[in-house]
């Protein structure tokens, strides 16, 4: 770890670019097979669906213009 720790920083350092073999927490966490049984559905995103993001981001977005709106007119 620490030799592949070393010859990171060197490779970033001395050859500007990106380690060949990159590491991840997650995958070194988990077995192959959880990422194979893993389903992604680009209708669901962490519990919600994307029209209710797409609302709720309108609503966030149209607040905040309000408030700027408020603001300079009102100081």
């Amino acid at each position: 770890s620490d030799y592949q720790q070393l010859s990171y920083n060197l490779n970033v350092n001395l050859c500007q670019g990106g380690p060949l073999k990159s590491q991840s927490l997650m995958k070194d966490s988990y077995t192959p097979d959880v990422f194979q049984k893993a389903t992604i559905d680009p209708r669901h995103w962490h519990g919600r669906t994307i029209n209710e993001l797409g609302r709720w981001f309108e609503k966030y977005f149209l607040a905040i213009n309000v408030q700027k709106a408020m603001k300079e007119k009102y100081g």
